[in-house]
């Protein structure tokens, strides 16, 4: 395990210079776009590469990089974070088996799992994990996985995940926690009990909205095995220049993160206080009913806050596109302010009636507090909310 902290990790884990006979000292990793490489013996690939979908130099800088964010002694990279679910699901469930799933997530996931992995022949039951007796009681014969968000999108609820890894183990599952809102940064679920961590890594880890990508983190080999032979089975796999760019990010992504996190617990204050606001949810303030939790299996509350104004979908939608520091746009976690209605965007695929369930109303909206200056950013939503 490496030995450093976070911000030294992030930075030079998986970079470390090549002084060997023959390497160039290279202080970033360089981006090797070779989709071949030549060998001398028939039997022994040269250094371990054959062909880039199987493993590439600079995907593996990144992935060597991705364990150490995460505490974990593998990482794997993917084309996007639903290419990394996907390979989750092929690699470790089959046709007849069970998964027991958190009733609010991204909405791009619960897509994945009703309307691709059930013609698998895959079930999935969702319920509030909030309470984890919940989980325990839906629990099956042929479950095999549980699959946790904390905090979830776009509510912010969160699950206990010590609790919930311990009712995985008493049962002899898998379980695999989605870390994308908090980042390794904040939380680090494979400490908490989890045997899985997957992240979007277009989101905080990239950081820059420039690159799409997906990412997971573990420490069981015989895990890592049927997931590494499957990540090249399917192929779902990015460049290395997107390798590169998201290795870039990674390397500032203490700084972003401490910042994000001040801006939005300033911003999620002003907003509480705000009279034509009707609620805000965002785990740093002490009304959250979670905000206990967060403090105890996190250290910091992240950038991501949700919240509802006064009147109808109307005043909503105009309150978002009158910001102009905040763009009005789907994904989260870059340096820049983001803004987006939940039920007409990132979740709009799934039903009114799941959305009302779980307590997706049309006035939500969800915020990606960026980088910028925190009174900027202010100005921005007082003037936005002075035209509803």
């Amino acid at each position: 395990m490496n030995p450093y902290r976070f911000s030294t990790r992030a930075i030079h884990a998986g970079e470390e210079p090549d002084f060997r006979e023959g390497g160039t000292g290279d202080v970033v990793a360089p981006i090797h776009l070779s989709t071949t490489f030549a060998r001398k013996d028939v039997d022994v690939p040269t250094a371990g590469y054959e062909y880039s979908r199987t493993l590439n130099p600079t995907r593996k800088a990144l992935e060597e990089k991705l364990a150490a964010l995460e505490n974990a002694k593998y990482g794997l990279a993917f084309s996007s974070g639903l290419a990394a679910e996907t390979t989750i699901a092929l690699s470790l469930l089959s046709a007849g088996d069970h998964v027991i799933a958190f009733d609010d997530l991204y909405g791009g996931t619960k897509r994945l799992f009703n309307q691709v992995l059930a013609d698998c022949g895959i079930e999935t039951t969702y319920v509030d994990a909030t309470v984890p007796s919940n989980i325990e009681s839906g629990i099956k014969k042929n479950t095999k996985l549980l699959w946790l968000e904390t905090p979830t999108n776009p509510l912010l609820k969160l699950c206990d995940i010590n609790t919930i890894a311990g009712i995985s183990k008493r049962h002899h599952l898998i379980l695999v926690v989605d870390n994308t809102f908090l980042s390794p940064y904040f939380q680090n679920p494979l400490d908490l009990g989890a045997d899985i961590v997957v992240h979007s890594s277009t989101k905080y880890i990239g950081g820059h909205s420039d690159v799409v990508g997906g990412s997971i983190m573990l420490s069981d080999v015989t895990l890592y095995d049927k997931i590494k032979y499957k990540q090249n089975a399917i192929g779902a796999v990015p460049s290395p220049f997107d390798c590169f760019l998201t290795m870039r990010g990674i390397k500032t992504l203490a700084l972003r993160m401490e910042k994000h996190n001040q801006n939005a617990v300033q911003i999620a204050d002003y907003l509480n206080c705000h009279l034509k606001v009707d609620k805000v949810i965002y785990p740093g303030l002490k009304s959250h009913s979670q905000h206990v939790l967060v403090s105890q299996q996190a250290t910091g509350f992240g950038g991501i806050i949700s919240f509802e104004i006064l009147g109808s979908i109307t005043n909503a939608k105009k309150f978002s596109q009158n910001l102009k520091l905040f763009s009005l746009a789907e994904s989260l976690g870059g340096v820049e302010s983001l803004i987006e209605l939940p039920a007409c965007m990132t979740h709009a695929s799934i039903s009114v009636s799941e959305r009302k369930k779980i307590g997706i109303s049309d006035l939500l909206i969800r915020m990606s507090v960026g980088i910028e200056d925190v009174q900027d950013l202010i100005n921005d939503i007082a003037q936005g909310l002075e035209k509803v």
